[in-house]
């Protein structure tokens, strides 16, 4: 594009002379990053976008690292703590109890209130706080100061679960955005994988200068430096997004509609059953998971270093598929195919672990496949339902769902594994319920998608066709 162009994007000096010029600048109004190039600075350079992408990635990885060390350390925290599988289940359950409605609230905040970047940085630090509460409780052996830290790390890392995924739309729409879904779920289960690496070894050797429960808050509370790293993330990405609003001139709702809580009862019905699925599919990954090391020593006689090793494998799985599965979804399209295929798949990995005498790694294996394959494909259905100035809400209420869901789901699950003691067949049972759930209401989602002739399962061609750029994030 010409210097004068450029100027008049910058210094906002001028109007478009041309018919030509006013179609670039609506088109930037759009937030498609499409900027003249100017060199590797400039927000609409590849290496640019790419290094906000690692920013983006890197703001999840401290929130999943720390959300499953309980899981990495299951038997230390019942020795150490004395406690019960149910009461184990509760450091889980009560991370999801307060975004049943705050992190529905902290969306509609993030697009009403606070903007993206300082609720990024708002939420991070009351995820920090919550992992130190948490680490506190270990030292000083209050399971009830554990409990309220788990409490306030639940109200900021849901929350800036939604923060990530507005941040993705904001920079990808309409370009790579199932691959950044897969890159940025890639990162922070990489993060969950490297907790089930390293935890126990960390333990072990912290062991050797403090005993018991004080060994376990000391490590958790190195764990806690993680999170640290997160925040710098998120106050870097902040300065990048502030530069590229200035210099892009960036309108992010366009029509000056004024988002409310109320809007999310006029959201269509695809909207709802996506929301149905992300409570359905994801009750039987992550209390599956969360419960899998005593399944993996009972069921397959592994010690506890060999249990967390086939128990973390579904998160290794998804750090290396989700942007693979990213990449081929946005070349192919079909998302509701795909979430349909990896729900059945799921239900095969659950049905190989619990009946037949088979390896766990091959189930394992194909529930980490399935699961990248799933959210690779179902989150970015959100962005093609829900108008832009409405993500934040949308989002935000998808999580609230799905804590509401896991809150309940997985202290049942906890109270089921007390009562089956070493037989976990009732269990793997009720896992199998949920994800049948899941696969019903994706079937709905594909029979209306159909009936009314929407977007939501078609390839990028045909998408392209069926919408202009004004209206390409809504479900027609």
């Amino acid at each position: 594009m010409a210097r004068e162009d450029e100027e008049r994007i910058v210094d906002n000096e001028e109007e478009a002379a041309t018919a030509e010029d006013s179609s670039t600048i609506r088109g930037r109004q759009d937030n498609e990053l499409a900027l003249p190039s100017g060199g590797c600075c400039m927000p609409s350079s590849t290496c640019h976008r790419f290094l906000a992408l690692i920013f983006m990635c890197l703001l999840g990885f401290g929130s999943y690292f720390c959300y499953d060390n309980p899981g990495a350390l299951q038997t230390v925290f019942k020795r150490d703590l004395d406690l019960s599988a149910t009461q184990f289940t509760l450091i889980y359950s009560i991370y999801s109890w307060p975004n049943v409605v705050l992190c529905f609230v902290g969306g509609f905040l993030i697009d009403r209130l606070f903007g993206i970047r300082l609720g990024t940085i708002i939420y991070m630090l009351i995820l920090l706080v919550g992992q130190l509460i948490f680490a506190s409780g270990g030292i000083l052996d209050a399971f009830w100061l554990m409990i309220l830290g788990r409490f306030i790390f639940g109200i900021g890392a849901e929350s800036l679960a939604v923060a990530q995924n507005s941040y993705a739309v904001l920079w990808f729409k309409g370009k790579e955005l199932n691959m950044v879904f897969g890159l940025q779920l890639s990162v922070a289960r990489f993060g969950s994988t490297v907790n089930f690496w390293v935890m126990q070894p960390i333990y072990d050797y912290v062991s050797k200068f403090y005993e018991g429960h004080r060994a376990l808050g000391v490590v958790l509370l190195l764990a806690t430096l993680t999170c640290v790293m997160s925040l710098l993330c998120a106050l870097i990405l902040g300065i990048m997004d502030k530069r590229a609003e200035r210099i892009l001139q960036r309108n992010n709702n366009p029509s000056g509609e004024i988002p409310k809580l109320t809007d999310v009862f006029t959201f269509k019905a695809p909207f709802w059953m996506v929301s149905i699925i992300c409570v359905a599919y994801y009750v039987a990954i992550f209390p599956f998971i969360a419960l899998g090391q005593k399944f993996f020593m009972d069921r397959f006689g592994y010690t506890e270093s060999e249990a967390n090793t086939v128990d973390s494998l579904v998160y290794l799985i998804a750090a290396v598929s989700s942007p693979i599965f990213g990449f081929i979804i946005d070349k192919l399209g079909r998302n509701v195919t795909w979430v349909f295929s990896a729900t059945i798949t799921t239900i095969g990995a659950h049905l190989l672990l619990t009946f037949t005498p088979i390896t766990p790694y091959v189930g394992m294996v194909i529930m980490g496949l399935s699961y990248s394959m799933l959210a690779a494909s179902l989150w970015p259905l959100v962005a093609l339902i829900i108008p832009e100035y409405q993500l934040g809400t949308a989002y935000g209420f998808c999580q609230s769902v799905q804590n509401l869901g896991l809150a309940v789901i997985t202290i049942l699950a906890g109270i089921i594994a007390d009562h089956s003691k070493t037989d976990h067949t009732w269990l793997q049972l009720f896992f199998i319920g949920w994800l049948t759930v899941a696969l019903i209401a994706t079937c709905v989602i594909w029979g209306y998608d159909k009936k009314h002739r929407g977007n939501l399962n078609m390839t990028p061609a045909q998408r392209a066709t069926y919408v202009n750029a004004a209206t390409y994030q809504h479900f027609e």
